[in-house]
């Protein structure tokens, strides 16, 4: 190996780990790499759970939404939250409520007593909590690390999360075989532990804290009217609620288009989902050694990732679907790392939890709202033409940035203000 090729190799490696120097940001990553295998196993265990007792697609169907809906009515008010305290005193209470409800349906089932009502009130539970924790745990991230590396350790958590989706699976379905459902719900419930015990042990004096707001009327509406008045955040948002709502919807197009378009089992919808999730995996480690993030590269990728997707749902058959789900997931990690990045980045500190909370809402809380029309669709048309309408309204959200954000001049933060700052940028090519 030539000197040259190991000293790229080298800067190859520090770049795409640079944020896991940093201690807090160190801990953090460990407790969460513990922590998201079981909340997929939940994931899992949760909807065997539900099959179990009824048989129903659509109670089944109805945990998800009371899981969701909360964080597209709340998820708002969640941000104000986040803003208002301290982040990491918040995520303490986030953290420990969400294993605290795991716990209790693990008892409930152990016990025998679990009921179908029960898992509709847990749900909603987790629901809430995760309204408030999600742009919490998100904007964390930048007291952590600051703005400099924010961009690679937002990739490093997406990646970590992916494959925590690969993983977490596996390890369920054999759980669930050996030791029994409610054992998916015990290992979550623990691993909030080392989350809670990786908080603690965080240095205080290291983070980059801004001072909460002050309590006051109308902090939720401040949050709308800034992004309203804002015109890089709106239009950034305004692309991530149109993919949000029909693009991301795999959980109900995949499953369509393996079992009728392919005539394939669970085991082809499994094979689906793994793919797109090796293929993030992919595309994190890919993004994570990238410093810059800018409008025309997310609009490049955008447009990639629809592509992909209108690619998969025209595929003569279920392996080259499978490969083609490979790319789906490299370019969807990439725009939402990117998306995020910019979010916070272009964000008055003081604001910066009700902004990403409007992102929560566009990308979890728009489920319930394109589930039923891309389910629909896949129903009464075909499962292509479901996946189609998918991946155009990528393309179309990526025209949109096309034109509105084209010119946007990104600034990131020389100096943290303490009031609201006036934000002059170009949009649509005008000032």
């Amino acid at each position: 190996m030539s000197k040259r090729l190991l000293t790229r190799l080298i800067s190859y490696r520090n770049n795409t780990f640079s944020s896991l120097k940093i201690r807090n940001y160190r801990l953090y990553f460990v407790g969460q790499s513990i922590s998201l295998p079981g909340t997929w196993m939940q994931t899992i265990g949760q909807a065997w759970l539900v099959l179990k007792l009824t048989n129903s697609g659509t109670a089944l169907g109805l945990v998800t939404a009371l899981q969701t809906l909360p964080v597209l009515f709340f998820g708002p008010l969640g941000g104000v939250m986040g803003d208002r305290f301290q982040k990491r005193k918040l995520l303490f209470i986030t953290q420990s409520g969400a294993g605290l409800q795991a716990l209790i349906l693990a008892v409930l089932i152990s016990t025998n007593t679990i009921q179908l009502w029960m898992i509709y009130i847990l749900a909603a539970v987790a629901g809430l909590f995760n309204a408030v924790d999600n742009p919490t745990r998100r904007t964390f991230v930048m007291e952590m690390v600051g703005k400099k590396e924010l961009g690679n350790a937002v990739t490093l958590f997406s990646t970590v999360f992916n494959l925590s989706r690969i993983i977490g699976p596996a390890i369920a379905g054999a759980i669930i075989a050996g030791a029994g459902l409610a054992s998916c719900f015990y290992l979550n419930a623990f691993s909030f532990i080392a989350v809670l015990i990786c908080l603690f042990l965080m240095n205080a004096k290291e983070l980059h804290t801004t001072e909460p707001i002050k309590k006051s009327k109308g902090q939720l509406r401040e949050g709308f009217k800034y992004v309203r008045n804002t015109p890089f955040l709106r239009n950034l948002l305004i692309m991530m609620a149109i993919i949000g709502t029909l693009t991301y919807e795999f959980q109900v197009n995949l499953p369509l288009l393996a079992k009728y378009t392919f005539f394939s089992n669970a085991a082809g919808f499994a094979l689906l989902n793994s793919a797109m999730g090796i293929g993030a995996v992919l595309g994190g480690l890919a993004a994570a050694s990238s410093k810059n993030v800018l409008p025309k590269s997310m609009i490049k990728t955008i447009f990639a990732f629809g592509s992909a997707v209108v690619f998969v749902a025209v595929s003569p058959s279920l392996h080259i679907a499978i490969m083609a789900m490979v790319v789906v997931g490299f370019f969807s990690i990439r725009f939402t790392s990117m998306g995020e990045t910019l979010l916070q980045l272009e964000s008055a500190p003081t604001m910066r939890s009700r902004v990403i909370s409007l992102w929560s809402v566009a990308f979890l809380g728009s489920t319930p709202i394109g589930g039923p029309i891309v389910g629909w669709i896949g129903e009464h048309a075909n499962p292509r033409w479901g996946l189609t309408v998918s991946g155009l309204a990528a393309i179309a959200a990526a025209i949109y940035g096309l034109i509105f954000l084209r010119n946007a001049q990104v600034h990131y933060y020389k100096k943290e203000p303490s009031a609201n700052p006036i934000v002059v940028e170009k949009e649509g090519g005008k000032l």
